[in-house]
């Protein structure tokens, strides 16, 4: 794990380079349909030097005595990020070979950025060339690791990945095995699919249908994922639910004939009475705004409106995967929020678990008020050492930040650089956005009840958290918002990822932040 350490420490690209990046072309026209294929990387050229082929890229032209060079040169492949061309039948073992742009040989981290943009340019690098090859038909593909063999699993696994489902069988898209070309470094590629799969469970979390994934299945789908890794999940029906008194999670379930659930996950990676951090993700299956309706242009992406419960997910079995020596425990509320006769009603009034009161003004506003009592009964029952909740909630953080990065907010200067040297080792960065007594006043200064679900002002990213932050009195406590990254990949559009599905987002930020918690640096 301490190679790990060394070896994660740069990400992310900038997102104004990143539109222009997917562009690998063909060459050599007779193709051969399907076999096995193999990506390799090539550096920017400098000056009037010739392109430069990573260390296994140059053992392959040799392999092929320079013919690969020699189609380098006549196509006039220059190592610019993203871009490079596909070559058939050039090699007997390969029956494709991509050769895909790296940028510049040797960058570093980007303070400006923050991130490293040589690990982000592999990640590109290899989910570029996997796509390419995934397209021609390979069903194998050998991916060169670039110096960087976790990322580029990442990258490649997470470009060649669908969510097809739905789909008649023989219109699917391959899914071809991958494996590391010409690298010794199996232990980091064995990590970066790790990573990549975790993140990949949460697309296809979200990306399923809103009837193919209700809470009932969800928490199904919970337990054959992580039960296997030896994780504990315990699944909370209504009745439980009911008993808790958790009033605030049953007013907006109610709206729907779904019935609601409550996950309790639970993953011992050391000694059982060591203090767990306590993740709550946002869980609502379908967010339709129940009696505040949001429109109906675009609605169906709200059925990944649980896509933080869904990330969650995958980083708990990302860390069995990775046997972490920390302690972690989940709690997830399921519900719909759907319009009904029995839906609650703006203006209506709860009492939470904390005996304060809460009006849901706005039911379309409906997260924080799901995520309140799982919030409090999670570090009532578990006296958690640090706090995290996940959620996809205000329009704020989409506008402020578009895709670019998750917002988060922290009581803990320590939690919030934790966070944010995890974002940027995994590409997927996370921005610290303002928790301040201003905020606070607009959600609680109410007369006649304690707090309001919508607060009052514009600035619904910070209002949000600021009534998760009267939840959490007294303990260190960070608050992502993953409204413009968590859900349908847009604009921004990150080469490894897939347009028009759902990201995934923040799996493996998540990831990467326990194992900072579990495994500290010794200074």
């Amino acid at each position: 794990m301490k190679h790990m350490n060394r070896n994660t420490i740069r990400s992310f690209l900038s997102l104004r380079s990143v539109a222009r990046l997917i562009n690998v072309r063909y060459a050599c026209e007779t193709s051969t349909v399907g076999g096995k294929g193999v990506v390799v990387g090539i550096y920017l050229k400098e000056g009037d030097k010739d392109p430069k082929f990573t260390p296994s890229g140059e053992k392959l032209n040799d392999r092929t005595s320079g013919k690969l060079r020699q189609l380098i040169c006549e196509t006039k492949v220059d190592g610019r990020l993203g871009r490079g061309r596909v070559f058939n039948n050039i090699d007997p073992d390969f029956s494709s070979v991509a050769v895909v742009g790296v940028g510049i040989e040797g960058i570093g981290f980007n303070e400006l950025e923050m991130l490293d943009e040589g690990m982000e340019n592999v990640r590109v690098a290899a989910g570029v060339g996997a796509r390419s090859l995934q397209e021609q038909g390979c069903h194998t593909i050998a991916v060169d690791g670039m110096d960087y063999a976790e990322q580029a699993a990442e990258g490649s696994s997470l470009a060649v990945w669908r969510f097809s489902d739905n789909m008649n069988k023989k219109n699917r898209l391959i899914t071809p095995r991958l494996e590391l070309y010409d690298s010794a470094d199996m232990d980091g590629w064995t990590r970066g699919i790790f990573k990549a799969e975790s993140q990949n469970l949460a697309r296809r979390l979200s990306d399923a249908p809103a009837n193919c994934m209700t809470p009932t299945m969800f928490a199904q789908a919970t337990v054959d994922a992580l039960c296997p890794c030896g994780i504990t999940v315990e699944v909370r029906t209504m009745d439980w639910i009911e008993m808790q008194r958790m009033h605030a999670f049953l007013m907006i379930a109610k709206g729907s004939c779904e019935p609601p659930v409550l996950l309790e996950i639970s993953y011992c990676g050391t000694a059982p009475e060591d203090k767990p951090i306590l993740f709550v993700g946002k869980g609502i299956t379908f967010n339709s705004g129940g009696i505040n309706l949001r429109p109906c242009k675009g609605m169906d992406e709200y059925r990944g409106s649980m896509s933080a419960a869904a990330a969650i997910i995958g980083m708990m079995r990302c860390i069995a995967a990775l046997s972490l020596p920390i302690n972690v425990t989940c709690v997830i509320p399921l519900c719909e929020n759907m319009p009904s006769g029995m839906s609650v009603k703006p203006g209506d009034v709860v009492t939470m678990l904390n005996a304060r009161s809460m009006a849901i003004r706005d039911v379309d506003k409906a997260g924080v008020v799901v995520m309140a009592d799982p919030l409090i009964y999670g570090q009532t029952t578990y006296k958690p050492r640090l706090v995290v909740d996940v959620a996809a909630l205000g329009m704020g953080v989409k506008k402020a930040y578009g895709g670019g990065a998750s917002g988060i907010f922290s009581n803990s200067h320590y939690v919030w650089k934790q966070f944010q040297r995890a974002g940027s080792l995994t590409g997927d960065r996370l921005w610290r956005m303002p928790l301040w007594q201003y905020y606070k006043k607009q959600v609680s200064d109410e007369t006649g009840y304690d707090l309001s679900n919508d607060g009052r002002g514009n600035a619904s990213s910070c209002l949000a958290a600021a009534i998760l932050h009267e939840l959490v009195p007294c303990a260190d406590w960070a608050h992502i918002d993953t409204r413009g990254t968590g859900l349908l990949t847009k604009f921004g559009l990150v080469p490894y990822l897939t347009a028009r599905y759902m990201t995934g987002r923040p799996t493996r930020t998540l990831v990467q932040f326990v194992y900072q918690m579990a495994c500290p640096e010794i200074k």
